[in-house]
């Protein structure tokens, strides 16, 4: 008699018959959000074979085109569908671009913040005592500023440090830098507290026992177990990122107007809002607005699905 082989599913079937899929489909506001951003996300990254213009390609751009209208307004021209900047830049080409900036920047910066906040959270919950003390009342210093405060802190002194110039030809790695740095502590304190339970359990003393070394530990063992909180709040943080990084641009500490991102392009729009060119910052804050908006969403549906305790599907 022949015992009939078991096949073991794939990850992708695991995942086809798992709880997080069942209730992201049973969840409207979640699909709907996620499929919005997949779109701005596809969009932004596709914008060199998308988009109408290069607005990085002087050459093509005319003065004589600033200012115009979207495409269904009198004066409009259909070449520029959402109109012009004060520049002659077609605005759907810039919201494209931009928004290709902004979320590099607000992915980026929300990887540095991970970088830091695990490290320093991990070892602050594991190690315990002065470890623990000291990293954590520094954490308590850096929140006490707000992220406004810094970023601006930090960027002004950068700008007049090494100028203007300089901060422009690196001005995405430092918002990157500075966003970061800014936002770590969120990280730290939510890993911390994960870390303070988890460490407690069998499998860590049962890892002590066979001799791992902490660093082992920490990360093979103990931080897995912490996936859930850091997923959520890396949601809500990228959301964040975005928006001040929209901030210091709007602000005029963030990307230099030869690089539009959204918050750059609000920035100039508003300079010419009361004369009429309403749509140089309309239609770049209705993106900025909805980017925002359905990651939020998205992390709201993340933080319920991972409580059961509050989820009703």
């Amino acid at each position: 008699m022949t015992q009939a082989v078991q096949t073991v599913p794939s990850r992708w079937e695991r995942f086809k018959q798992s709880d997080f899929l069942y209730y992201f489909k049973r969840d409207k506001v979640a699909m709907t959000s996620f499929t919005v951003f997949m779109v701005i996300l596809v969009m932004s990254l596709a914008s060199p074979l998308i988009a109408p213009h290069n607005p990085y390609d002087l050459s093509t751009i005319d003065i004589m085109d600033a200012e115009l209208p979207p495409s269904w307004m009198e004066d409009g021209d259909a070449t520029f569908p959402l109109g012009t900047d004060e520049q002659g830049r077609d605005i759907l080409s810039t919201i494209l671009y931009g928004s290709r900036l902004s979320l590099t920047i607000g992915f980026a910066a929300v990887g540095l913040q991970l970088l830091l906040g695990t490290v320093i959270g991990l070892s602050a919950g594991y190690f315990g005592g002065r470890v623990d003390s000291f990293l954590m009342r520094f954490a308590d210093v850096q929140l006490s500023f707000s992220t406004m405060m810094v970023a601006i802190i930090v960027s002004a002194i950068f700008k007049a440090s090494f100028g203007s110039e300089f901060f422009s030809q690196y001005a995405v790695l430092m918002l990157v830098v500075i966003i970061g740095i800014a936002e770590w502590p969120q990280y730290a304190r939510t890993i911390r507290a994960s870390v303070l339970a988890e460490k407690k359990k069998e499998y860590v003393e049962a890892a002590r026992v066979m001799g791992f070394k902490a660093p082992r530990i920490m990360f093979r063992h103990i931080l897995p177990n912490c996936l859930s909180p850091i997923l959520v709040i890396s949601t809500v943080q990228v959301a964040n990122a975005i928006m001040s990084e929209a901030a210091l641009s709007f602000l005029g500490l963030g990307l230099p107007v030869d690089q539009p991102s959204l918050g750059a392009l609000i920035s100039i729009g508003f300079k010419y809002i009361f004369s009429g060119a309403w749509w140089i910052t309309a239609f770049p804050g209705l993106v900025l607005i909805t980017l925002v908006l359905v990651i939020n969403l998205l992390g709201d549906w993340l933080r319920d699905v991972f409580n059961p305790k509050i989820y009703k599907g």
